[in-house]
């Protein structure tokens, strides 16, 4: 019987085999994963990159439609601009000009008459010589109005003045008209009359259940009192005015030689011009007040517009006018309308000088230009058909009246600056078909600003912050010359002038430019910045893509309007 025996090498070789399938098995997953992520590798980066195609494909369709939307905006606002905002803008660019021609010629005129006038006066044609001031007139009665509201910081001032007038006391009555809701201010103000008339002088001290009226309230219920009939005439002193002691000696004699005046004005001196670049401005603009249109007014028809302080009235002329009235905020310049509507005649002696204080104070300085120009406005809307109507002026008084007097300087004057300098000229930038001439934006204004300046030399070199600084107001002036006209919510605004009395007090050197001491939005003005904004878009459009030189100015304009908007002018409280 054969017994079959088991290869060995068969053995052999057969068992490893069997040991090594579990190895080349996983190493065959291994390499299908592998294939697998290498798979879908690729298939994400595919899908990637359509997408990415995709994508750009929609930024496409979106750039396109964009240009699309672009152009056609930009094909509407030429069309728009053609057919009405570039005739808009040029007919307001030759309303502008048109108007500037007439403060050219006004301002030729203005300077004329007070050249004529300066030159009477140093020929001694007027009177007011030694004469005059040795007491031959005698001595008529005169009251001494003083209206103050809460004047803490200068009531002594004016009362000290008016008590130490060269005038017999027994032939002057100091009357003190306190409005004041401080009972403090109203117990110091008492007690300084009752000072002064321990020492002998006729003061009353008046005071009122209500501020009805203000101002004008005040100075009228001053006039009813009994002791008030004796008076001839009656010389008016805002709080902060110091007149000399020979004021009466030098403005009364005028009155008595010449029954037809009702009226001595005499120019305003300033004991803080030199405090901030602000009050330096202030004093060049009045200083063209006083010097040019007071005398020029004085000199041609006999008229203009009484300030409110420093001057000598006629009783009897206040009443033949028909006394102090309230309806507007410029109760003197409705008095000297109404006087010279009479036929009374007003003289300006501009050798009498009295002191007084310019705001410092920012946000009074606009309350102050806001409530005289408005008033203005108002009571040329009110008095208008009254001037025409009447029959005891001339016809070229009631030109003068109407076209020189009102229309010109006190509606032109306010408004043509900020919409021909601040609007016209920077919008002419972005539409290239208005061109405003260079006669209009160079040669008249220039004129102007000399003809302005020209009186106060000593000024000059502060042209260029006068001019940017007028601008800047002139916006608030516009604003309040239509509210005015229009009679809108606050044409008989009234704030009183805020007042800090001795400038020596203050304990910083005078400056330009004086930061306040309170936080930024506290003392920014939104309206202001806007403006500013505006004018640095055009001017930087028009350095982009301009061909004359506009934005030079519009850019300092710019800055100007910034400045004070941010309040980095003057003082703020």
């Amino acid at each position: 019987m054969r017994v079959l025996q088991k290869c060995p090498c068969r053995t052999d070789a057969s068992a490893p085999a069997k040991k090594r399938r579990p190895k080349q098995a996983g190493q065959r997953r291994t390499r299908v994963m592998a294939g697998a992520a290498a798979v879908a590798s690729v298939a994400a980066w595919a899908a990637e990159w359509l997408g990415r195609d995709e994508s750009l494909l929609l930024r496409r369709r979106w750039r396109s439609a964009g240009a699309v939307a672009v152009e056609a905006l930009r094909a509407a606002w030429d069309a728009a601009r053609a057919a009405a905002v570039a005739p808009a803008l040029a007919a307001a660019s030759w309303a502008c000009l048109a108007l500037s021609a007439m403060l050219l010629a006004d301002a030729v005129f203005l300077a004329a008459a007070s050249l004529m006038r300066r030159t009477r006066c140093v020929t001694g044609s007027l009177g007011g010589g030694e004469d005059e001031e040795d007491g031959r007139v005698g001595y008529p009665m005169v009251l001494v109005q003083i209206p103050m509201y809460n004047e803490r910081e200068v009531y002594k001032l004016s009362i000290g003045a008016a008590c130490g007038l060269s005038w017999p006391s027994d032939r002057i009555i100091v009357q003190v008209l306190d409005d004041s809701t401080d009972p403090t201010v109203k117990d110091l103000v008492e007690l300084e009359c009752k000072f002064w008339a321990n020492k002998g002088k006729n003061v009353k001290y008046e005071v009122r259940s209500n501020r009805k009226g203000y101002k004008a309230g005040a100075l009228k219920q001053g006039m009813l009192y009994d002791y008030v009939q004796q008076c001839e005439f009656v010389a008016v002193f805002d709080a902060d005015f110091q007149p000399e002691p020979d004021f009466l000696l030098r403005t009364v004699p005028y009155l008595v030689h010449d029954p037809q005046i009702a009226l001595v004005q005499a120019r305003w001196e300033f004991v803080n011009p030199n405090e901030f670049l602000m009050t330096r401005i202030q004093k060049m603009t009045l200083d063209y007040h006083f010097k040019v249109e007071q005398e020029g007014g004085s000199s041609t028809f006999g008229f203009f517009g009484f300030n409110g302080t420093a001057g000598v009235w006629r009783i009897y002329s206040i009443k033949e006018a028909g006394g102090w009235e309230d309806r507007t905020t410029v109760e003197d310049m409705d008095l000297a309308v109404r006087a010279g509507l009479k036929g009374w005649k007003f003289i300006y002696v501009g050798n009498v000088k009295v002191k007084s204080e310019l705001p410092s104070n920012l946000k009074a300085y606009r309350r102050q230009q806001h409530r005289w120009t408005c008033g203005a406005s108002n009571l040329f809307r009110k008095m208008g058909a009254e001037i025409i109507l009447t029959k005891e002026v001339s016809l070229w008084m009631k030109i003068y009246l109407l076209y020189s007097f009102f229309f010109v300087r006190k509606i032109v004057a306010h408004v043509v600056p900020f919409m021909l300098y601040c609007v016209v000229i920077p919008l002419s930038v972005l539409i290239p078909e208005v061109t405003v001439p260079v006669w209009g934006v160079v040669y008249v204004p220039t004129t102007i600003t000399l003809l302005h300046v020209i009186r106060s030399p000593s000024s000059l070199h502060f042209i260029p912050f006068w001019i940017l600084f007028e601008n800047v107001m002139s916006f608030h002036r516009t604003k309040a010359t239509f509210i005015g006209l229009l009679e809108l919510g606050s044409v008989n605004e009234w704030v009183v002038t805020e007042k800090i009395g001795n400038p020596n007090s203050i304990n910083h050197v005078p400056q330009i430019l004086e930061k306040p001491p309170c936080r930024l939005w506290d003392r920014c003005t939104m309206s202001e910045i806007l403006v500013a904004i505006f004018l640095f878009f055009c001017a930087t459009y028009n350095l982009l893509y301009g061909t004359d030189f506009y934005f030079i100015y519009i850019y300092l304009q710019a800055i100007a309007f910034l400045i004070v908007g941010i309040g980095f002018c003057g003082t703020f409280s």
